[in-house]
């Protein structure tokens, strides 16, 4: 009488396990094939209770990788950040090199953009701009970040008169116009520079992302497990920064890299006003400036410094829209 069959796999004294087939026999299984089916339950391809989950980090980048907005974006902002740090790469030119009998003249050979008011060649200056606003804008957004996060994050964990101080300096900073500002606070300034520009940026740009981390962090204590950690005995400052700030820093971040397009814009406004950067430095807010008084006799020279000024900022909002869209779970 043959013996009962029995569904479940049994191991041999050699390490073989016997695994029986639909016919009621038997198949010998290597070890490793028999671990290989109790680690994936759910078929070959893995993908069964047992696979970790992806965290909203590796969430976000998988997103990210898929959408064409992001991907183009940080192509630009790529080519951007190279032609900044190494200039010389697709300009030969000196952008202070001019040349009086040649201003105002248009397109020629080796001098694709034409010339500017002084016989500068557009096409340099444009390039060495670049540098300027990149600087400015990626400075000004870390200054930002970094002070509003840390005061906004702390005001937000300890709450109290602390939360009330800051809620009451925030408000006197959102109530000064930024431009008007800028033309009271930096027309004392003689420095050609960019760090008057960048502090300036950083003193009025700080109670923004000040409020949105103050209350990401107060939406993060509250979770179950902030609350099993306090009462497991965690210091404050292991919470603020193991359970806390990888939770709350996603809104700061996406702020802060669309917020980043904004200062590049900034920079430009104030300097066509007069009150950002000076010469000799090369700016595209400098040379939109110049090339107003311009623009019907030789609009080449307003164009393309415009131009690029409105792609680098586009890139840049695109960049943080993206992410955004990455980090929200309510879009997924």
């Amino acid at each position: 009488m043959p013996e009962p069959f029995e569904p479940l796999e049994s191991y041999g004294e050699e390490g073989r396990a016997i695994a029986s087939t639909g016919a009621g026999g038997a198949s010998d299984l290597g070890t490793a094939e028999a671990e290989t089916l109790e680690k994936t339950p759910g078929g070959p391809e893995g993908t069964g209770a047992d696979k970790k989950p992806r965290s909203l980090w590796s969430d976000a980048w998988h997103d990210l990788r898929r959408n064409p907005i992001f991907i183009i974006s940080a192509l630009v902002i790529l080519f951007l950040v190279v032609i900044s740090i190494w200039p010389s790469l697709i300009a030969s030119g000196d952008p202070l090199d001019c040349d009086l009998a040649k201003a105002q003249e248009g397109s020629q050979p080796g001098h694709p953009f034409g010339f500017n008011g002084q016989g500068c060649d557009v096409y340099t200056r444009v390039v060495y701009g670049a540098r300027t606003s990149v600087t400015v804008g990626v400075c000004a957004t870390l200054g930002v970040a970094i002070l509003g996060g840390v005061l906004g994050g702390l005001a937000g964990f300890y709450g109290g008169s602390w939360d009330g101080f800051l809620s009451r300096i925030t408000d006197v900073f959102f109530a000064i116009p930024v431009v008007l500002g800028g033309l009271v606070l930096l027309s004392v300034v003689t420095s050609s520079t960019v760090w008057p520009v960048i502090g300036f940026m950083v003193l009025l740009g700080w109670p923004q992302l000040s409020r949105i981390a103050r209350g990401s962090v107060i939406t993060a204590k509250q979770n179950d497990y902030v609350q099993a950690a306090r009462a497991l005995g965690a210091s404050n400052s292991r919470m603020m920064l193991r359970h806390i700030t990888p939770n709350a820093i996603a809104p700061v971040i996406v702020v802060a890299t669309i917020a980043l397009g904004t200062y590049i814009a900034l920079e430009a406004t104030l300097s066509y006003l007069g009150v950002g950067l000076k010469p000799p430095t090369v700016s595209w807010g400098i040379d939109i400036s110049s090339a107003s008084q311009y623009i019907r006799n030789a609009p080449h020279m307003l164009l393309w410094p415009a131009g690029a000024l409105a792609v680098t900022v586009l890139a840049f909002i695109m960049l943080g829209d993206a992410v955004r869209d990455a980090l929200d779970p309510k879009l997924r």
